[in-house]
């Protein structure tokens, strides 16, 4: 029985997909398709953006669930996206014969269509072992920009760096022509994290992109000085570098000894980007 039921988790999957139009400047949700447990749990105007809240109604992933989401903006619209909550990366122990769990989001973009996409970090639990991938498909003007925060595990329960495997990937695409691409593995049991020039005391990574063929190198340079203006956090440090990629992007990556610290960061950065990038008002976070 229990090798069953192990057997049918490894093949559930739970879909959204949403899409997105412009019209007379206001952007609508004009499509949308769910399955359990992942919906979107509500939409609202948010100065000239629409926002999307995404909710996860389970206790989080769990051995060998699959989640895929699609996320369309057509021409010119204009969408923000978050989360209800962390995800949750529940346990997924070799010894039990499960896989892993596993989320996709494929994200395009239209001509000068713009996504915000802004989750809540990942917890990654006791031997979660958790499968990333993201692809992003740009037309022209088009402009996407996401943040990640990774957790070592619960630690108040001394879980630390006790998760299985995280795997992460992103591809970005501009007019079909593959513009960036990165890879991550990281296994705590085998990799010295703590090692010199690797991460050291800090135990929380971010990683915060850009990609449009509107930016320029006046703006990355502009994001570098940016970067330099971030405030301290109290007893924690937050280390973080911003760079330009080959093409049309910038990518920064931060590390810190806590979640929040770095939630404001990514903050700190995504309202400079509205700012010398999209030339728009910061926003209040829908969450904090």
């Amino acid at each position: 029985m229990a090798a069953d039921l192990r057997k049918e988790r490894a093949v559930r999957s739970s879909v959204l997909r949403a899409s997105f139009h412009c019209t007379e400047g206001v952007t609508r949700l004009t499509d949308k398709y769910h399955t359990s447990p992942i919906k979107i749990a509500k939409s609202f105007p948010l100065q000239e953006q629409l926002a999307v809240i995404i909710m996860d109604a389970s206790p989080g992933l769990l051995a060998g669930d699959r989640y895929e989401m699609e996320w369309q903006a057509h021409g010119f619209s204009h969408a923000y996206i978050t989360t209800q909550s962390y995800m949750k990366v529940h346990p997924s122990p070799l010894d039990g014969g499960a896989v892993g769990s596993s989320i996709c989001q494929t994200f395009r973009l239209g001509s000068h269509a713009v996504i915000e996409h802004m989750p809540e970090p990942i917890m990654l639990y006791k031997d979660a072992r958790l499968r990333s991938e993201t692809n992003v498909y740009l037309e022209s003007g088009a402009v996407w920009m996401q943040a990640d925060i990774l957790c070592p595990g619960r630690t108040l329960r001394q879980e630390k760096f006790q998760y299985g495997e995280f795997r992460n990937s992103l591809s970005v695409y501009y007019e079909d022509e593959l513009i960036f691409a990165q890879r991550q593995r990281i296994v705590p049991s085998e990799h010295k994290l703590a090692a010199p020039g690797c991460w050291e005391e800090m135990t929380h990574m971010a990683t915060f992109c850009l990609f449009s063929d509107q930016l320029t190198a006046s703006m990355t340079e502009s994001m570098k000085q940016f970067v330099q203006q971030l405030p301290e956090y109290g007893s924690h440090p937050v280390l973080i570098g911003l760079s330009g990629t080959q093409r049309h992007g910038l990518v920064a990556v931060a590390a810190s000894t806590a979640a929040w610290p770095l939630q404001e960061a990514m903050r700190f950065l995504w309202q400079g980007a509205r700012r010398i990038v999209l030339g728009k008002e910061p926003v209040e976070l829908l969450y904090s």
